[in-house]
């Protein structure tokens, strides 16, 4: 009891030496920090937890500061998570990442036996390169507060890479890359978005967010965090690859309208409607109705095992100008489990004129008539103590249209794959060590065959 009483006092004492009046929920922060390091036991940090609480309500309440213009008080914060505080009922936070790896990608000498239309494994020989990831850096600010019971907020997302780009080639922020003196970076704002909800509710969501439809392939890829395929190594753009074209397809961020519904015992729904998005590679179109998506996840516990599941779907009619209109769907599927140290997912998906790699992509033959595509990754990743282990398998296959196409197109893609070894190290909470090994393989449908080797060492920091 003498040993919890010095404690009490001298973690109130340092309470009182840097901050007066103490700022509310201090103390408990405090006496959490001492009980995980092991300074205070179980009991006494139950004690103190008690005491504080007891002052906590006695004690009065701290002045107001500069009023705004309703006359209403404000009392500044910092926010629990990110970089931020809170001021009043409002909360602005900024979150973000940093990342840049050393990349070095071997690929093989052209040849007319290596051509693949829609292949992503390199052919130009090897090329090195300092560069961003699958992710870019990003910074994100949100201003969220709650008004006549309803949680609302705004979200804006950027996005910028350390490579400098080629605006000329097209493709924005992240066109091809431009290694070159007197050059600039890019910045894709992807984010911009408002949300509204309550407890009950669930929350509506209006602005340019990630899609629904392969949010959920892409978000527990581990190659998230890394290079995995480089594509376009030579003159990097802002991005790589990742495992996006070698398990599953682009999700991309998109203008939306989608509801959320209340978790109901470990399960929520979502529901949106889409900025219609016109074919890549197929004829002009003048679409007429939104696109749709729909997600439902499932993460809670299942015999006690630490289990995600989810099913996505997304549908688009494409309303051709010159030519039949047709109609693009698409599912995904897939689980995430975690016993002790060790994580497995394992993912799926199916779609018919949906094409492959990003959404619309060789969906047709150019003439309205549909490619049929599917593909998987499975992966495990296993941590111990500051470091992790894991490494994934997986591939996206593309079908021809029908027999003309197959005519017309020998060299089309058939399939992409990839094999991935990953080895991580967390130097702190923010900055997490990283090298990688990547292999991957394109073959298109008449016997072409490409493949390329990859190694990555770098950094990611969060924050």
């Amino acid at each position: 009891m003498k040993r919890t009483l010095l404690l009490a006092s001298a973690a109130m004492g340092l309470l009182c030496a840097t901050a007066t009046p103490a700022m509310a929920g201090t103390t408990a922060e405090l006496l959490k920090r001492l009980h995980e390091k092991g300074i205070l036991s179980d009991e006494e940090y139950q004690q103190l937890l008690k005491g504080d609480a007891t002052e906590a309500a006695a004690a009065p309440a701290a002045p107001a500061v500069t009023p705004d213009a309703s006359g209403g008080g404000r009392t500044v914060r910092m926010t629990d998570g990110g970089v931020g505080f809170e001021m009043g009922d409002i909360t602005l936070k900024f979150s973000g990442s940093v990342n840049g790896f050393y990349v070095h990608d071997n690929g093989e000498a052209p040849s007319a036996t290596n051509s693949v239309v829609g292949g992503v494994a390199t052919v130009g020989g090897d090329s090195s390169a300092i560069r961003n990831g699958l992710l870019p850096g990003f910074l994100k600010v949100e201003v969220t507060t709650r008004q006549g019971g309803w949680d609302v907020g705004a979200h804006f997302g950027m996005y910028p890479g350390i490579n400098s780009v080629n605006y000329a080639a097209g493709g924005g922020a992240n066109s091809p890359g431009n290694p070159r003196g007197l050059q600039t970076a890019g910045i894709d704002f992807r984010q911009t978005y408002l949300t509204f909800g309550r407890p009950g509710f669930g929350e509506v969501k209006i602005g340019r967010d990630i899609g629904l439809f392969a949010s959920e392939q892409i978000l527990n890829d581990i190659t998230l965090l890394s290079p995995g395929t480089p594509a376009g190594n030579v003159a990097p753009s802002n991005t790589t690859l990742g495992r996006i074209g070698v398990g599953y397809i682009y999700t991309d961020f998109q203008p939306q309208i989608t509801y959320t519904t209340p978790n109901l015992s470990g399960f929520t729904a979502s529901i949106g409607i889409f900025e219609p998005l016109s074919s890549l590679t197929g004829p002009a179109e003048s679409n007429k109705e939104p696109g749709f998506q729909a997600k439902l996840v499932y993460d809670g516990e299942l015999g006690g095992v630490g289990t995600r599941l989810w099913w996505a779907g997304i549908r688009q009619k494409h309303n051709v100008i010159v030519g039949p209109d047709y109609t693009g769907w698409g599912w995904d599927a897939g689980a995430k489990v975690t016993v002790g140290p060790l994580t497995l997912v394992g993912t799926y998906y199916d779609a018919s004129g949906l094409g492959t790699t990003a959404l619309n992509l060789f969906d047709t033959d150019g003439l309205g008539n549909k490619r049929d595509s599917h593909g998987f990754y499975l992966q495990g990743l296993a941590t111990f103590g500051k470091f992790s282990v894991g490494g994934s398998y997986g591939e996206s296959n593309l079908d021809y249209a029908n027999a003309a196409d197959a005519l017309a197109n020998p060299t089309l893609v058939d399939r992409n794959s990839s094999w991935v070894g990953q080895v991580r190290y967390g130097l702190t909470s923010w900055v997490t060590l990283l090298s990688e090994y990547g292999h991957t393989k394109s073959e298109a449908h008449n016997g072409n065959q490409a493949s390329s080797d990859a190694i990555a060492a770098g950094a990611i920091l969060f924050f």
